[in-house]
């Protein structure tokens, strides 16, 4: 009987008859809706029971304030009510539906009063509530509805209005009338591209929705009707400034404000930001473009991270849906530190680039990405393509990029081996300007059928070595022949330990059949500035490993703390055997080591730049294709690899080694600024000395 009733007052409406006020006793519809929705609660729609988040994320820099980009479908943001300016409520109620807090989510008044309205050809009115419009919204926008579903959601018949009625007094039986106005500020499309309160506050003036002044809320009440027609962002000023007087007419009529206030109101000037946010990693700030390598970088870490989905597609649309705020480990100051830097050994129009990462040992913190090109779509001009605007992920690697060749630096990994199996840094070995070894060789890098690299100065590099000086002085022939010691396939290991990813195909295959890849300990293989960092600050940290992080914290729309953000670190290596590499590690920087052992380096230089206890080394590629310096703190590490990434042939030569260094040593100069001076653990005498 209820539904007929419903069914025939809606129908009256709809066909615009003239039907007197008193027509239908207003109890007896009042109770027989009340009936037609009780049952339909338990069989709501899941997104009206539980509303989508489909929510901006939020990316901001280290110091949470900073926005580095959002990440959005829909630009939408949820807030609570009490975050939205008492006046905006009021403005929104006497806009849309003055009867709000009296009705049950059908305003019979107000159908009756579309009744007369529409039957004397008057402005045709609908009878909508805020509850309907809020259920309007929420069904046209759900992800589950077929084509079909989606066009029944919005098409103009009694079918619709019918159900959007009882689905209206289900609502507002379970939920409080604050709940539904929240619910329907966050969702509401305000035009501009801007869906919720908050969105529109920021769009329109640039402003929270607690900021906003009586007659900026008049003004965004009033767009509700017809965004898009009433927009004053696409120029229809004097339409959006009717709607406002209507408003304010309305909120004085229901003695939400005086009618001085309203009039007041009235004339206030309207002053319009159209603050939109930027989306996705090309729309970072223009004047710090440079950060859309650290945020490309932090979406291909999201899509990695199985908290937030079973695929990456999940995942992404997790980012763009789920109202996350996102505190990143970017540093701003170091950031524009390491940039100055790179752009100092390589300019923007440069083909040659010089990328370069900053670290944090004992929780993987990505602190900086920096290299001398645009992180932009834009086209290059036509004599030189790749550059100065690339999305090529050049400092971290992946998405299609292997990385580059870092020299001597991978002896690291064969001293942490055999140090590893019981050697001790006081390892001597007899260097000869070239060694003939265990693995197979031909042409000019083979001796009889046998790979025989050689030292790259004879004079400074050969004869008695250990550790200490062989890593100090960098000499080839030394890490060559600790690594028949130990196996190739332990140096590969211990790589791969500490992070060292192979994503160029021959490495990979080469790093499978292990025990073959005699010159690997001389960096033959691709890696990243990011990659080489990382696993230096895993020696920094006392051979704790985290997994490169891009974040500090990750709170989802309800802000809940997410453990996606906690490093992710793991002790892989001896705390004795790290400190022993370390105090090797000292000799290529400085004569720092604890045990006195250092005689030469290849970038002493570093160790006056930064002024306290520091660990590196450098490594050149064959015929110095590419140069690189990677250092250490206990608290900060960096890396730096001077390549043409377009163009392996593009040798940058030995000369630009000393600038690679200091790029590299000023960039962790500036990130250690006010931090305290702290010393590098001492290896026990068994490790650097032996029995």
């Amino acid at each position: 009987m209820a539904t007929r009733l419903l069914r025939l007052l809606l129908c009256a409406v709809l066909a615009g008859l003239v039907v007197a006020a008193g027509l239908l006793p207003v109890a007896i519809v009042t109770g027989g809706l009340a009936r037609a929705g009780s049952d339909t609660w338990e069989n709501l729609p899941v997104n009206l029971a539980t509303p989508p988040p489909a929510q901006t994320s939020y990316v901001y820099a280290s110091d949470g304030k900073t926005l580095l980009t959002t990440f959005y479908d829909e630009n939408r943001r949820d807030i609570p009510l009490d975050q939205v300016a008492p006046v905006m409520r009021q403005a929104v109620v006497a806009a849309e539906d003055t009867r709000f807090y009296q009705h049950h989510g059908v305003d019979l008044k107000g159908v009756a009063r579309a009744f007369v309205s529409n039957s004397r050809g008057g402005a045709q009115q609908g009878a909508s509530t805020l509850t309907m419009q809020y259920v309007r919204n929420v069904l046209k926008n759900d992800p589950g509805l077929t084509p079909q579903q989606h066009l029944d959601a919005l098409s103009d018949t009694p079918a619709r209005k019918l159900r959007e009625m009882k689905l209206s007094l289900a609502l507002e039986q379970r939920l409080g009338k604050n709940e539904i106005l929240q619910r329907y500020l966050n969702i509401a499309y305000f035009g501009a591209g801007a869906y919720g309160i908050y969105a529109a506050a920021q769009t329109y003036f640039g402003k929270n929705p607690a900021d906003l002044t009586l007659a900026e809320a008049a003004m965004l009440a009033g767009v509700l009707q017809s965004p898009d027609v009433d927009n004053p962002l696409r120029g229809e000023r004097e339409h959006a400034l009717q709607r406002r007087a209507y408003t304010l007419d309305s909120m004085a009529k229901m003695h939400a404000v005086t009618p001085a206030a309203a009039n007041a109101a009235k004339t206030a000037e309207v002053r319009l930001t159209e603050l939109r946010p930027p989306n996705d990693c090309t729309a970072v700030d223009a004047a710090h473009n440079d950060w859309g390598f650290f945020c490309d970088y932090f979406r291909q870490w999201w899509n990695s991270q199985a908290e937030f989905g079973t695929t990456a597609t999940e995942r992404d649309e997790a980012l763009r849906t789920g109202g996350y705020t996102i505190v990143t480990s970017i540093d701003p100051g170091i950031q524009a530190a390491a940039l100055g830097q790179s752009l100092g050994v390589y300019g923007y129009g440069n083909a040659r680039s010089l990328p370069l990462a900053v670290v944090q040992p004992g929780s993987g913190r990505v602190l900086a990405m920096a290299v001398n090109r645009h992180y932009s779509l834009e086209a290059n001009p036509p004599e030189h393509p790749n550059y100065p605007n690339t999305v090529n992920q050049l400092v971290a690697g992946g998405s299609g990029v292997a990385g580059y060749q870092a020299g001597s630096t991978f002896k690291m990994f064969t001293m942490l081996a055999a140090l590893d199996s019981g050697r001790p840094l006081n390892t001597h070995f007899n260097a000869p300007a070239r060694l003939v070894t265990i693995w197979p060789g031909d042409g000019s890098s083979g001796c009889g059928g046998r790979w025989c690299p050689a030292n790259d100065t004879p004079s400074w590099m050969d004869g008695d070595r250990t550790m200490w000086n062989g890593f100090g002085r960098s000499v080839n022939t030394y890490f060559v022949w600790l690594e028949e010691q130990v196996g190739a396939s332990r140096a590969i290991e211990m790589a791969q330990r500490l992070g060292i990813v192979f994503r160029d195909d021959h490495d990979a295959a080469l790093a499978a059949k292990a025990d073959t890849w005699g010159s690997f300990t001389l960096g033959v293989a691709s890696t990243s500035p990011l990659d080489l960092a990382n696993a230096y600050a895993a020696v920094a940290a006392g051979g704790v490993y985290c997994q490169p992080l891009p974040v500090l914290s990750i709170k989802d729309a309800d802000g809940k703390t997410l453990d996606a953000g906690t490093p992710k670190c793991r002790q892989v290596v001896d705390p004795d055997v790290a400190a022993a590499a370390t105090d090797a590690a000292r000799c290529p920087v400085s004569k720092g080591s604890a045990y006195g052992k250092c005689d030469g380096g290849t970038a002493e230089a570093v160790s006056g730049i930064l002024g306290r206890p520091v660990a590196g080394k450098t490594g050149s590629a064959e015929y110095n294709a590419t140069e690189t310096f990677v250092g250490f703190t206990p608290q900060i590490a960096a890396a730096g690899i001077a390549v043409n990434p377009d163009n392996p042939n593009d040798y940058v030569g030995g000369g630009v080694s000393s600038s690679v260094n200091g790029a590299v040593a000023h960039t962790m100069a500036f990130a250690l600024r006010g931090v305290p001076v702290q010393n590098f653990a001492v290896p026990s005498r068994a490790r650097a000395m032996g029995a």
